[in-house]
């Protein structure tokens, strides 16, 4: 099963637009390495199709091999926000260990401040969206528009970003 979901990964990500969250990583010859990218590698084609919790389990297993791997960390914020409210809190702690690990991961500062936003948080999603201004000018544009309300849905990278 993980070698199909491995394989099917790879197709699902060469056949969307690049994105930063949705690239697969590199995996390693061997060790803790390697499986924690191998498990990030499968949740991201379970991203891509949408199955949230399954995703959501291929990060954390990802996770319990390597705690540092930020991109884990960012994907699993969206896959626990994705499933709804009752996950937003798990979901902020896992940007901003994200945002820790990597502080130059400008994914993570997009969707934390949509989160934030979801979560009335307007002051805190200005910050993200100033942060963001310095990192991807696109992507501040994209959450600059969310702000404003003039843009539900962000469309681009991984799937349909947020309900």
């Amino acid at each position: 099963m993980r070698a199909l979901v491995a394989a099917g990964s790879l197709a699902v990500v060469l056949s969307t637009a690049a994105a930063v969250e949705s690239d697969p990583l590199p995996v390693p010859a061997q060790g803790a390495a390697a499986l924690a990218a191998g498990l990030y590698n499968e949740g991201v084609a379970l991203l891509l199709a949408r199955r949230f919790a399954e995703a959501q389990a291929r990060f954390e297993a990802a996770l319990d091999h390597d705690e540092r791997l930020a991109e884990a960390h960012n994907n699993l914020a969206y896959a626990l926000r994705m499933q709804g409210a009752h996950n937003f809190e798990r979901s902020l702690q896992h940007y901003d260990r994200a945002i820790a690990l990597k502080p130059g991961l400008a994914q993570a500062y997009m969707y934390r401040g949509v989160l934030l936003s979801q979560r009335g948080e307007w002051a805190r999603a200005r910050q993200d969206l100033e942060q963001l201004r310095r990192l991807d000018a696109k992507l501040a544009e994209d959450l600059e528009r969310v702000l404003a309300g003039r843009q539900q849905p962000y469309r681009s990278g991984i799937a349909g970003q947020y309900d």
